[in-house]
């Protein structure tokens, strides 16, 4: 069997490994390193053995060169590339759950563990899918898979070409369009439209929300500081703003 080619085709971690074969996802080979800690790989081997996965017991240091620069826990698996969603199918998911859609929309974040953060929060706050551009954006990578502790296995990603005309169509299919900025005088707190449908927009690390993507919102909210620091790492301010959607659904109920 030929050695993964791309990052794309692996995935390194206990968490990222078990979750892609809970959900099913097509694994052709994993590797386990010799000196891992039993009781850490013993569920994945398990779940291999049930789904018929090829297990290869190897050293450590092939591990670290299948996975350079990941956090692999003894284990590393060789995938299917990732199946990105399309738009139109998580807005689907999002009626099918009677449930007004709450997306998240990355405009350009460029860190890997940013975004694999953002997935994790993703998953425990209900978004029904993340939103990325396909030019200047992290993919999903083994280190995003990692990073979101394997929530990249259950909250649908979809790439679009345009982010700008992503925003239009959304917001013909009435759905609200919210952009994070520091520069604006309403705050998070103030606002009341979290409980209808919603696309958040979390703008890059560094220059924040590129200014087309700025016009397009509907509103600007900001997340109120009370430090010296005006401002947040992207995943954890994406982090408050999930969090504050699921309250007020939650009071709504």
């Amino acid at each position: 069997m030929e050695e993964p080619r791309t990052e794309e085709e692996v995935l390194a971690g206990k968490h990222s490994v078990l979750e892609a074969l809970r959900a099913g996802r097509t694994l052709n080979k994993i590797w386990v390193a010799e000196t891992a800690q039993k009781h850490l790989t013993a569920p994945i081997v398990a779940e291999a053995r049930k789904a018929g996965i090829v297990i290869q017991y190897v050293d450590k240091r092939k591990l670290d060169q299948l996975a350079p620069g990941v956090q692999h826990q003894g284990v590393v698996a060789q995938v299917a590339p990732f199946a990105y969603a399309e738009v139109e199918d998580i807005l689907a998911a999002a009626e099918a759950k009677g449930e007004p859609p709450f997306l998240i929309l990355l405009d350009e974040i460029e860190d890997p563990h940013n975004l694999g953060s953002i997935l994790r929060t993703a998953d425990c706050t209900g978004v029904h899918g993340v939103i990325v551009p396909k030019r200047r954006s992290a993919q999903i990578t083994a280190t995003v898979s990692k990073t979101s502790a394997g929530a990249v296995e259950y909250v649908p990603v979809a790439r679009v070409t345009n982010l700008g005309q992503t925003i239009d169509r959304l917001k013909e299919r009435g759905i609200w369009v919210v952009g994070t900025d520091v520069d604006t005088d309403q705050n998070l707190y103030d606002s009341d439209i979290f409980s209808g449908p919603v696309a958040v927009v979390i703008g890059n690390e560094n220059k924040g929300m590129g200014r087309l993507i700025r016009e397009k919102c509907d509103v600007l909210l900001k997340l109120p500081m009370a430090g010296r620091i005006n401002s947040l790492n992207a995943s954890v301010a994406a982090g408050v703003v999930m969090y504050e959607v699921l309250r007020r659904r939650h009071r709504q109920e």
